[in-house]
């Protein structure tokens, strides 16, 4: 992996040039001081004590309660998009999302980053390390992160409300992209090939895939490569036998996506089933 020196991921200031040498071994966050890497250790140990009074989002230590209170006062805005952020250095290293800066590249498939710690955590999908394992499905994860947000699929929990709403969401992003295809009506993002807009600047990246014909996604079995992560893991699945099957316990047919199966069970099964139950609702009353 190339990773060069970035003053912007390892300070907390763009001019600020303190090292970063304590690494969080879990997350691979970096932190200048061991008082700090110890405080920080809290949130893979510890229950979350300290309650945003704005969103109800809660925190394991005071410290990164007060850091959150920023994306409320709007301290740390940017510019381009509205989205705020806990600090100067999160709203920086944003800022080349809009900028397409990607200093961080990937030796094995080319794909670049951001950030350094986002390059590290991609290099897991090389390795094939997911050391973050769910207990209730044994379903793996190279972040405890993503981990953390799968948890949500079983105990149900939406800790993110919309404010201007009655919907709940498992994970900060997908409120942030509620809110701006829902509340808003900015599409700031234009394809520079076909004039197309778009709320969401993830959505114009991979639409652009499509004039540019950019296949990012390479399979570590084979010399296929394709434009879209979906597509890799249809390709991972059918191919090499790696993922998840969907199947329908009611005719065993697999599908390679959990929609698609919640799809043709209300078309062949469910439907079916309600449709048999109104004719046999009907023939009673006319028999009555």
């Amino acid at each position: 992996m190339k990773i060069e020196a970035d003053s912007n991921d390892i300070t907390e200031h763009p001019h600020d040039d303190k090292p970063r040498p304590y690494l969080c071994t879990v997350c691979d966050k970096r932190f200048t001081t061991k008082a700090h890497l110890k405080e920080h250790k809290q949130i893979h140990t510890t229950g979350k004590l300290y309650s945003c009074s704005q969103c109800e989002k809660r925190f394991q230590t005071e410290n990164y309660l007060n850091k959150h209170m920023n994306v409320h006062s709007s301290k740390y805005k940017c510019t381009e998009c509205g989205k705020c952020f806990n600090s100067n250095r999160e709203l920086t290293v944003h800022r080349r999302s809009h900028s397409g800066e990607k200093r961080f590249e990937c030796t094995l498939c080319n794909k670049r980053f951001i950030q350094s710690g986002k390059l590290v955590v991609h290099s897991r999908i090389h390795s094939g390390e997911k050391p973050h394992k769910c207990q209730e499905c044994d379903k793996a994860f190279s972040q405890l992160g993503s981990q953390n947000i799968h948890k949500r699929v079983h105990t149900g929990d939406k800790p993110y409300k919309c404010s201007l709403c009655d919907k709940s969401f498992s994970n900060c992003s997908n409120l942030e992209r509620h809110k701006r295809l829902v509340h808003s009506n900015r599409s700031p993002y234009d394809c520079r090939y076909c004039g197309k807009l778009f709320k969401i600047y993830s959505d114009l990246k991979r639409h652009v895939r499509i004039h540019t014909g950019a296949k990012p996604y390479s399979c570590r079995h084979c010399s296929e490569c394709f434009s879209f992560h979906l597509q890799l893991k249809t390709h991972l699945l059918k191919s090499h036998d790696e993922g998840t099957w969907f199947t329908c316990h009611v005719c065993q047919k697999k599908f390679t996506q959990s929609g698609n199966l919640r799809t043709h069970k209300l078309r062949h099964h469910e439907g079916v089933k309600q449709f048999a139950e109104n004719v046999q609702s009907v023939s009673v009353q006319q028999l009555n």
